[in-house]
């Protein structure tokens, strides 16, 4: 499973034939606590439990970057999608390192 920092996102999703996803498996206070954005992916909120479930939501032609608090349950959700044939990496550290590398206003919890 490919992983990616937060500080090389933009960069990865440049490199895209298509416009990626940042898809975050977080908890939605979770979200509400800390959440990332960035102009060079579309964003989009599933939480870990509900992905078997909702996954005729995702475009498996896009790329797909999963994001959760620390990189464990995103790594978990990457793995799933892509042996359902979706085009996925992992942001290593998920939340919490991106508050670290790209944004320091995102709260840390």
């Amino acid at each position: 499973m490919e992983q990616i920092t937060p500080e090389h996102i933009a960069e990865w999703a440049k490199a895209q034939p298509q416009r990626p996803i940042l898809l975050d498996v977080r908890e939605g206070w979770e979200l509400q606590t800390a959440s990332a954005k960035t102009d060079a992916l579309d964003f989009l909120h599933i939480p870990m439990q509900t992905i078997p479930a909702r996954l005729d939501e995702l475009d498996k032609s896009r790329p797909i970057a999963c994001l959760c608090h620390h990189g464990g349950r995103s790594m978990q959700v990457a793995a799933f999608l892509q042996q359902h044939g979706f085009q996925v990496v992992n942001v290593a550290g998920g939340i919490h390192a991106w508050s670290a590398q790209v944004d320091p206003t995102i709260p840390v919890y």
